[in-house]
């Protein structure tokens, strides 16, 4: 199901050579971790190249000289290897501030022989003589071709590397999209450790595209996929799981990164899966990020997993969950629930539907005859409460100012905006919900003050 819109591009090479650094170079953000220390990248990290008004996909590897009997290091050499057959054209990087390794040459034994189109990347060539450095001899590693020197840290030489990119692709007919032409769904899937977040990204994936792994924090940094399902696109990020503040504090630096940027790429996404372990019940981390995504502007559908593991169930159990869930989660009680198992894909295949419906929803617009009759009957079945200041305020008129998510502006003639009891705001979403599907989508509304009065 992984898309074929995009030609793709991997980056290929040992472990500190900066593949990280020059992938978001060519993204353009700072989504892949960026550290000295060795392994950082675990998962292959995908994202879009724009270059020239043309998209390809760039996918970021794991270091291959890692060690084979350490398990997670064994699933880091899995997914470089298949980055490796997947990609259209690889970039071997090396490091020419020092001098070949022979793990280098190991690795430029192997590429020699695939036939895929290799560009030998020299980086970290911020000075003259380390340039130079790529038209020597032992920089012709086992006969491919000479590097061409970058500095991923500063930019330069990146411009000619992607036009010698885009011109390899363009060459075996693996042409660059048009960036309007993708048009793509943005989904986070995030969770607290071990829910089987990359469980579920491998079933909605169709291969074993995430690492999963019993050992928590298997996952340390937003990883993305874009999917081609029937005629939509969709891009898919996996987040590593959030634990509590406290715990992530004295976890060092990387996680602290990593959950930073999942946070970021929540506020990004159209629609985010929270995803819950069936056999648990909800603790503080699950009602942090259930407090994290209420304020996102995201949509978010509750994605209940493990659910084959629920013992004893009957026809009333899932409503039951569906009322414990109410309960604990406040902020999102508006988000539809899905129960799900992930390794047996049970109902995985539902998903997309319904981030296609909650998607819909964040778009709908209301027009202003319709919002005037609203609030009419709104008005006459529940008159504004009270809430500071003296004198009742009253309700002037409802506006959507915009959607994505749908944001409302309630006009009082009052000389407060907190003349209005918070409770009416309740009152007024509450009556919108009941009239119009906005199920899974967040409704801000917002009180002004008429001008005249607020003079």
């Amino acid at each position: 199901m992984t898309s074929n819109n995009l030609p793709t591009v991997a980056l290929i090479g040992r472990t500190n050579v900066g593949k990280s650094t020059l992938f978001n170079r060519m993204i353009e953000q700072s989504k892949a971790l960026v550290s000295a220390t060795a392994g950082t990248t675990r998962d292959r990290n995908d994202g879009e190249c724009l270059w020239r008004g043309k998209t390809i996909r760039v996918v970021d590897t794991g270091g291959l000289d890692v060690n084979k009997r350490d398990e997670i290091e064994k699933n880091i050499l899995i997914q470089s290897e298949l980055a490796m057959k997947e990609a259209d054209v690889i970039l071997f990087v090396v490091d020419l501030k020092n001098p070949p390794l022979p793990s280098d040459l190991e690795l430029a034994s192997k590429l020699w022989k695939t036939k895929t189109p290799i560009i030998v990347v020299g980086n970290k060539a911020e000075k003259a003589a380390e340039r130079r450095r790529a038209h020597q001899p032992d920089w012709r590693l086992r006969g491919l071709p000479a590097p061409i020197a970058v500095s991923a840290t500063q930019g330069s030489g990146v411009g000619d590397l992607l036009d010698l990119v885009y011109e390899k692709l363009n060459e075996i007919g693996k042409h660059p999209v048009d960036y309007a032409e993708l048009n793509a769904t943005r989904v986070a899937v995030i969770g607290k450790p071990n829910v089987g977040k990359s469980t579920l990204l491998n079933a909605l994936v169709g291969t074993d595209r995430f690492i999963t792994s019993s050992i928590a924090h298997t996952t340390r940094e937003p990883n993305d996929v874009l999917l081609h399902v029937g005629d939509k696109n969709y891009l898919i990020y996996d987040t590593a799981g959030m634990r509590k503040h406290a715990k992530i504090s004295k976890g060092g630096g990387l996680e602290k990164m990593a959950v930073d940027k999942n946070e970021w790429v929540i506020r990004q996404s159209d629609v985010s899966l929270l995803v819950l372990d069936a056999t648990e019940p909800i603790g503080t981390q699950e009602k942090h990020l259930a407090g994290i995504l209420g304020d996102s502007g995201a949509g978010v559908i509750i994605i209940v997993n493990k659910w084959d593991l629920v013992k004893d169930k009957d026809v009333s159990t899932m409503n039951e969950y569906r009322k414990y869930l109410l309960g604990e989660l406040p902020f999102i009680t508006w988000a539809p629930v899905m129960f799900v198992s992930a390794l047996t894909k049970q109902r995985t295949s539902t998903i997309f539907k319904m981030i296609d419906d909650v998607s819909h929803n964040r778009s709908i617009e209301l027009d202003m005859k319709e919002l005037d009759g609203f609030l009419r009957e709104a008005l006459r079945t529940h008159l504004p409460s009270l809430g500071k200041g003296k004198n009742p305020p009253k309700v002037m008129g409802l506006k959507q100012v915009s959607t994505k998510p749908p944001k409302f502006d309630l006009t009082l003639k009052a000389q407060r905006t907190d003349a209005l009891h918070p409770s009416y705001l309740r009152f007024i979403e509450n009556r919108l919900r009941e009239l119009h599907d906005f199920k899974g989508t967040p409704i801000n509304i917002k009180v002004r003050i008429a001008t005249a009065v607020s003079k």
